[in-house]
Order: structure tokens, then sequence, then C-alpha cells
């Protein structure tokens, strides 16, 4: 425990470190590291031959040319470190509560050796480092300490927040340099000197300010970055599970030069202020590809910016892990086998239709199969599939660019959105003609979705003959696995229900759990997201209502009850009742329907 830790007795004593295993200096280096690169899956062949290329031209060890080229993780680099020397990987539960030996090691020297103690027990310390193969650092703690210093291996992800919080770096909250002081930094948002701005937004510690902001989004798995400008400072707040966080406040000295940076970055037009932009960033944090989407809008006190980050890594496409259970699943699939017809998902903004939708996509993409996708933006780039932007100030919409695709052969389409009337016939069109099509729709609800796509104009008769399943989803939070505990209110928990359950529908409140909070969830009792979901399939019944006119919402909702609909608000019962989420979390989302 770190509260038994002591000082090493002084004595002299070897400095035990990895197992015998060639160094980055030996010859054979490279051959063996890229064979355990390649056995063990980190990397395929033909990128260790590029790193190994570009290694050669650099004078650069291999395992640090394929992070800055982006082709290994700093994660995978990690496991591929221990796995080569033999040693542990420190884990953010190994981390101690407390400073080992804060009077002898100091921040500054473990900072630039990149290493962190762990434990210190009689003659012997524990050290964790990101590079194992740099012996610098742990031979100057075993000569000074005169004891063993058994190693270990650590993500740089985990050192930095390590460091933050056993040392109160302050690296979070400023940038290193303190970009306020920059000369000439105090120039205010209404001043029109663009290419002092632009010589501002390149310096040093700016550019590092922007990178630490983003780098520290993606590690805490940030979904957003909001820079909200005041009369008096620059807030920076992250969406964390849809809910947003303070993460730092920059000073209003620094709030032109921040700006323009991400401007910069995102290839935007750093004069223009008085109206929104779009962008994108393409950046690589720890040896990940990220791509960040921009968006500005100007405010009373300067231009207001959201960062949208995708990380691939992030992003599972499997229905288990979404959230489906087994029965939604079957019906999708069922849907998804289908040789035409129009499926279509619905939810607010940010509620994981796109990532629902490309799922599917995945599952579909054979050999045999043409897919494609007309999008605004492309969120992730798909393998196997043809994804198109579409560019409306050029006058390619979502119609131009979906007639197109129909003189191509296609055989699934998948629609970013349905916005329009037109887009929505040319959809129907599709489907009658043979193609199985899948599109996003801004409703609260699936019974919703027919009734706004005849109020959009579309007749009842073609939406009856063509559309084939509607699914509406909500993201909840999951509830924290390290903190979370039995609910107190199990057995009152039918007391807590707004809404009454249907007859027939019973839950096991046995498994129901409720939220804490910990340092794993930083406080907050959960940690990451799930779907809550109702799949409404278009039976014959339903297409004899629709095109009966029977499209009250009613008439169609009990229609589908006949049929073994389940609702959102049902659906994430379920969830509560397996203890994944909480009563709270599904009527945050939930409505009667």
């Amino acid at each position: 425990m770190p509260g038994d830790m002591q000082t090493p007795t002084r004595q002299a004593a070897p400095a035990a470190g990895p197992a015998m295993v060639l160094g980055p200096l030996d010859d054979g280096f490279a051959d063996a590291f890229a064979g355990l690169l390649i056995r063990g899956d980190f990397v395929d062949a033909g990128a260790v031959a590029r790193a190994r290329r570009a290694s050669d031209a650099t004078s650069e060890r291999l395992d640090v040319v394929l992070v800055k080229l982006g082709l290994i993780s700093e994660a995978d680099l990690c496991a591929a470190y221990a796995e080569y020397c033999g040693l542990p990987v420190v884990q953010p539960a190994d981390i101690p509560l407390q400073p080992v030996l804060p009077d002898r090691l100091k921040l500054p020297f473990l900072k630039a050796s990149r290493t962190l103690p762990i434990s210190a027990h009689d003659n012997s310390l524990v050290l964790a480092a990101v590079d194992p193969l740099n012996e610098e650092g742990r031979r100057a703690i075993s000569y000074m300490l005169g004891c063993r210093v058994d190693l270990a291996v650590i993500a740089p992800a985990e050192i930095e927040r390590a460091f933050r919080k056993l040392y109160q770096d302050a690296a979070p909250q400023s940038v290193d340099g303190d970009p306020s002081a920059i000369a000439g930094s105090q120039i205010d948002g209404n001043e029109i000197d663009v290419e002092r701005l632009r010589d501002i937004a390149n310096e040093a510690p700016i550019i590092r300010l922007v990178n630490q902001i983003i780098a520290s989004a993606v590690e805490r798995g940030a979904s957003d970055i909001h820079i909200e400008p005041g009369r008096d400072a620059v807030l920076v707040r992250f969406r964390l599970d849809g809910f947003l966080q303070q993460e730092r406040v920059v000073p209003s000295t620094l709030k032109a030069a921040l700006t323009t940076r991400i401007k910069i970055m995102a290839r935007l037009d750093i004069a223009e202020r008085r109206l929104p932009q779009d962008g994108r960033i393409k950046t690589a944090v720890r040896g990940v590809e990220i791509d960040v989407r921009v968006a500005t809008l100007p405010t009373a006190f300067g231009e207001s910016l959201v960062l949208r980050i995708l990380d691939r890594t992030r992003v599972e496409l499997d229905f288990s892990k979404l959230g489906l259970d087994r029965s939604i699943q079957a019906k999708l699939q069922g849907l998804m086998s289908l040789p035409n017809g129009i499926i279509l998902v619905t939810g607010p903004t940010g509620s994981g239709k796109t990532t629902t939708l490309y799922t599917a996509l995945k599952e579909l993409n054979r050999p045999e199969l043409k897919l494609f996708t007309v999008e605004d933006p492309i969120e992730y780039q798909l393998g196997g599939i043809n994804q198109i932007q579409v560019q409306p100030q050029i006058g390619f919409d979502f119609p131009a660019a979906l007639r197109s695709i129909l003189r191509q052969d296609p055989d699934i389409i998948m629609i970013g959105e349905i916005r329009d009337l037109e887009t929505a016939r040319i959809a129907v069109q599709a489907s009658l003609t043979g193609h199985l099509v899948f599109s996003t729709l801004h409703t609260n609800s699936s019974v919703a979705a027919i009734t706004r796509l005849i109020d959009i104009g579309i007749e009842r008769y073609l939406l009856a003959s063509t559309l084939a399943g509607v699914m509406a989803q909500r993201l909840v939070r999951r509830l924290c696995q390290s903190c979370a505990r039995p609910a107190a209110y199990r057995a009152e928990a039918p007391a807590r229900l707004r809404w009454p359950v249907p007859d027939g529908f019973e839950f096991d409140w046995s498994g129901a759990r409720e939220a804490v909070g910990c340092a794993a969830c930083h406080g907050t009792g959960y940690q990451g997201r799930t779907c809550v979901v109702e799949l409404l399939v278009i039976d014959d019944e339903m297409r004899e209502a629709i095109g009966r006119r029977s499209d009250d919402q009613r008439t169609l909702m009990s229609r589908a009850r006949g049929g073994g609909f389940h609702t959102l608000y049902e659906s994430g019962l379920a969830k509560v009742a397996l203890g994944e989420t909480t009563i709270e979390e599904v009527l945050r989302v939930s409505r009667t329907s």
C-alpha cells in the first residue's frame, strides 16, 4: 500500500532491469522487435516494412518511428514493450495514492526521464517507465538510492494522468511557457491584424495549448470539445457520456490566438469572424489517427467553437456492444435480409443513429453486393463501401447524389438523413425499384416516423408498400462497473416509475443497481453509454392501417402492441432490471408514446 512505502536503505546493489533482450542500440534489435510486433498482430508486415525504411533513412529507433507515422498506438506499443522485455504493465489501479519518495525523486527529473515510482520496500523500488529500453533513468535512480530498481511498463497517457494526480502538475490548466506571456498575445478578437494573429497562433505555446486540449479530450473519451468565449475568460468544456464537464478556463487575452489556431488547423478563413464556418482536422493522438469536425459560430464575446471528436478506435461496430438485446438483433437481422424496402433509424442528434447504420452496413458488406452511402459529412470511412460527401454549395445535394447513385447499379443505399420531400421520394423510388434503403429521420419515436413521412408529403399507399421497419433509439449512461452497488430502492422500484408498466410486462428488480462515484468514473457513477431502442417492424396489419388512413399515433401504437412491440421506456427499464443503468437515466431520455 502507498502508506507503507519507505525510503530504501542505501547500499550497493545491482540494478535489475528487463529480461536479457536486445536493446535498441544492439544489432538485430529491429529484426527481433519487428518479428514480435508481427507475430502479436500489433501491426502488419507492410507497416513494419514502411517504418523500417523510415528508420533507416532517419537513424531513429524502429519503435519511435512506428508511433510517429501513426502505424501503432502508444497503448499497443506499451503492450509490445511489456511482451518484449518480459515486464508487467501498470494499470490505473496500480498508481499509488501519494507520491513515492517525493523528497528524493523530484517531478522535473521524473518527467524528463518519463518514469514514475510505484512502490518502495526495503532495498527495492518498482519504477514504471514509458520506454523500458532506455536505461538511463533506471540507472540514475538506482545509483542515487543505492537499491535495486525493478521496471514495469506504463502507457504515456497513464503516466501523464499520474503526474497530474500525484504532483498537482499545472499542465492541464496551462501550457509550458505560459502562453499568456507571449509578446503581442493581448490581441482582442475585434482586431483585424490577420497576419499578426496568424503569427501568434503559430507560436509554440499556443500550439501546445490546443494540442493538450485535444489530447486530453481524446484520452478522457469525450465526444465533443466546447470552446465558449465570455467577457473575462474562455471556458473549455468536454462532453463526456452526453454531459458537459468543465475542463479548464483560458485567459481572455488568448481568445483570438486560440480560435485562430483551431481555424488554421481546420483550414478555415481566419479573417472571417461574422459568419459560421465548418471544417475538419486530421491529427494523431498517442499514435492514433483522430478526425475532428470543427464548427464556429459568432457570439457577443467572440467565436464559439465546437469540436466533434471522431475516434475510430472507440467505435465498435457490433450490435451487441452497442447495447441491442438478442430479440431486437434478430428482428433487425430479418429486416436487413430483405431484398428491398426502407429501414429508418430515428432519434435526436447525438443518439448514435449513424453508428447503428454503419454497423448494419458493415454486416451487409459482402463482395457480391454494391453499397453506397450519401452523407453530410462522412463520419467514418468504411472499406469496401462507396461513400459520397454531399456539397450543397455547388448543387450536389442529397437528391442530386441519389439520382446519380441509382445509375451506378447499387444493391444497398444509405442516406445520411431524410430532410425533405424530394429526398424521401427518391428513397421510396429506390425501394420500389429493388433496392434496400437505410436512412435516419428526426422524430421522437418509431411510430411518429410514419406520421412524419406522411406530413412531408409521401403518399400513404407508397409508404405502406415500401417502409419495412423503424428503429428509434437513445443513449443512456452505463453504470460504472467499479463502484455501482445494489439499489436500495429495489423493493420500491415500481413506485419510482414515471409511467406504469403495461400489463404482461413484468420486471425482476433484484439486479437493479445505483450510481456511487469513484476515481475511475471521475465521481459521476457512470462510465460509457449504451442504447435503449424500440423496433417497429411493419407487418401486414400495420401496412393496412397506414394505407387506410389510420395514421393517428394512438391507433398505430395499438396495432404495434398487437405485434409484440415494446417502447423505448420499456427497453430502458429492462436494462435497469439487469443493472446496466438507472431509472433516472431512463426517465431522462424517455417519454410516453
